[in-house]
């Protein structure tokens, strides 16, 4: 379950870990599974805010999927601060939204990203997209 910091603990016995930030939980499952049956650790957050205190508290997290549209903190904006504190130099970000703008995609790569996944998508390339991004 959630604990206060609204991340969700899942055990991952040595697996690469990534980081599911998104404010629907539908999303942040439906993600998660495709993850889990590719042999990776999820952690999920429900914003940018909880999204980074996650980042903070776990330095094993290999790659992050993030929202755009959320509370509290969007994935720009999050992704802006990972840029500022060089966070982005050992984890890879990719945005997972339902806009495809070129003005929101170029901003998201001058800041730091390394991809940008529409919703819905497919949950292979999704996986494809982390095992390139992790290098399995």
């Amino acid at each position: 379950m959630f604990d206060a910091s609204g991340i969700l603990r899942v055990g991952h016995d040595g697996m690469k870990t990534i980081l599911v930030i998104d404010d629907s939980p539908s999303v942040r499952e439906h993600v998660c599974q495709a993850l889990d049956s590719g042999g990776y650790h999820t952690l999920q957050a429900a914003d940018g805010v909880a999204g980074l205190a996650s980042l903070q508290e776990h330095a094993d997290i290999a790659l992050v999927l993030c929202d755009v549209n959320m509370p509290h903190m969007s994935g720009l904006d999050l992704l802006d601060e990972l840029s500022k504190t060089g966070r982005l130099r050992s984890v890879p970000f990719v945005l997972l939204t339902t806009q495809g703008q070129p003005s929101l995609i170029e901003r998201a790569k001058k800041a730091g990203a390394k991809g940008w996944i529409v919703k819905p998508f497919k949950p292979a390339l999704l996986l494809a997209a982390a095992r390139k991004l992790l290098g399995d």
